[in-house]
């Protein structure tokens, strides 16, 4: 997905080496966007979740952006719809997965409360809108309207977090430093991007790894790799509400902006979808961050183990994509599906279940203990 730029920013490197350098470029430019986005906040009094849910969020899906952008002028529709909608799953499964199995990441109140229900209502309203087969220019306007209701909702309802962060004022810095900061680490994110996916990109062909393959892994992941790096850095320093504010901020945006703006510039004809896309992986975006709320509200912590959950799915949604893919694989696509279904599906039901039921019976505890 990142194709069209890296050819003509980064000169011909060995692939080992381009990935080396990708991945020390993107731990460097993850590191300056986490401190310029802290700088920020604290400079701004606004709660760093917030600052993830806007400004980090925004610059994180900015490969999204292009890469959907591009694809629409150049008349790509499926790969500036499916580009939004892989990356969003990533995003949770992934990226917010990774975070959590690094360091367990507490959830602020407002996520259960605000921003999560409205990432599912607007994850539900795309799929709903897109269920014709093609989003009109009619429902781009309606998005991006939603983007402008959206901030500022964002910025009248900062002052009222009741849980405010706590002042470092080692992480102080001027408006200027700060700016500098957001600056050099995006552009760093975005460079190191690209490397990444040309170095691996070039090592998986020289394997024998197929075409579909690449995309479904190394390519669809490359828009995404600035919210992950940016979200387990967060997560590493223990800035949980950049890491989680990031990754509901980036799924949000990526539906109200970029698909906004694609099916307002795909005019009057509209952005095609592809019927694979609404019966399968636009329920399947749906689903993860309706899977959202009940681990959120759990003790109020993503725990690793819930982390490690995350991951797993995501490797159950890739290992269906290989299969669907694969020539002559649809019997056996059709029998991992079966197994998906009957097998994991209802133990991921009782554990998401199991989970909320003893968050309520030791919130019970506490308001007993409370009450002696």
């Amino acid at each position: 997905m990142l194709g069209p730029f890296t050819t003509a920013v980064m000169p011909t490197l060995p692939s080992s080496v381009e990935i080396l350098l990708g991945i020390l470029v993107l731990f460097g430019g993850g590191e300056l966007f986490v401190a310029g986005s802290v700088a920020l906040s604290l400079l701004l009094g606004i709660p760093q979740l917030v600052i993830g849910l806007t400004v980090v969020s925004l610059g994180t899906s900015t490969p999204e952006l292009f890469v959907s952008v591009l694809s629409t002028f150049n008349g790509d529709a499926d790969l500036a719809v499916s580009n939004v909608v892989g990356s969003n799953i990533f995003n949770i499964l992934v990226v917010l997965g990774a975070s959590a199995a690094i360091v367990p990441l507490r959830v602020r109140s407002r996520l259960v409360r605000r921003d999560v229900p409205l990432l599912l209502g607007i994850s539900m309203a795309v799929w709903g809108m897109a269920s014709g087969g093609r989003l009109t220019w009619q429902a781009g306007v309606a998005l991006l309207f939603a983007t402008v209701a959206n901030l500022v909702w964002e910025i009248r309802t900062a002052s009222e977090d009741s849980e405010d962060d706590e002042d470092n004022e080692a992480e102080r810095a001027t408006p200027l430093v700060a700016g500098l900061k957001l600056a050099a680490g995006l552009v760093l994110l975005v460079l190191g991007s690209q490397l990444l996916v040309k170095g691996a990109t070039t090592a998986a062909v020289a394997l024998g790894v197929s075409q579909t393959v690449i995309g479904l892994t190394i390519v669809a992941a490359g828009t995404s790799m600035p919210e992950l790096v940016t979200s387990v850095v967060a997560a590493y320093r223990g800035k949980a509400d950049l890491a989680i504010g990031n990754v509901v901020g980036s799924n949000l945006l990526n539906q109200i902006v970029i698909l906004g703006l694609c099916a307002v510039l795909s005019g009057g004809k509209g952005l095609a979808v592809d019927p694979v896309m609404v019966s399968r992986d636009l329920p399947i975006m749906v689903a993860t961050t309706l899977a959202c709320l009940p681990i959120f509200w759990s003790n109020g912590t993503i725990s690793r183990l819930e982390g490690w959950l995350l991951l797993g799915l995501y490797g159950l949604y890739l290992v269906e994509q290989v299969l669907a893919a694969t020539a002559g694989g649809e019997i056996v696509d059709n029998t991992f599906r079966f197994v998906v279904l009957v097998a994991v599906l209802p133990l991921l039901m009782v554990f998401l279940v199991w989970q909320v039921l003893r968050w309520k019976q030791q919130r019970k505890l506490l308001a007993v203990q409370g009450g002696d």
